[in-house]
């Protein structure tokens, strides 16, 4: 479990986040990211009700600058829907499932740490 943050981000998405919503969830992602030092970033999609690939990448940009920077990204869902893509596009291993941003805040995943290894089987 990685230490709590005194300093927690938390972007909220809401509605679909898609092909025409993915550049304003890019640019809420960029702007929480500002500054210097350790990284602690939540992202709630739990008021999204349809997801599709063009958001993956700017959670992956926000997952690899809060690696850089020695803090991380979590992501709270609970639509199935979130988590099939997530698996589809293979990062199910960066973002287990909370299922509220308290449990994000504090590292307890709403779900089993073996089906997030990077190698577990996508067949499942």
């Amino acid at each position: 479990m990685s230490p709590q943050p005194h300093e927690c981000r938390v972007v909220h998405a809401d509605g679909e986040l898609d092909l025409t919503t993915a550049p304003e969830f890019t640019r809420d992602l960029e702007a929480v990211r500002h500054g210097t030092g350790r990284l602690f970033l939540i992202v709630d999609l739990r008021g999204v009700t349809f997801m599709d690939g063009s958001a993956l990448a700017p959670l992956c940009a926000a997952w690899d600058d809060s690696h850089q920077r020695f803090g991380w990204t979590r992501v709270v869902y609970t639509r199935p829907g979130v988590g099939l893509l997530f698996r589809a596009g293979a990062v199910q291993h960066r973002f287990p499932r909370y299922a509220n941003t308290r449990d994000a805040r504090r590292g307890v995943s709403a779900d089993p740490p073996e089906q997030y290894t990077p190698m577990g089987d996508l067949s499942a």
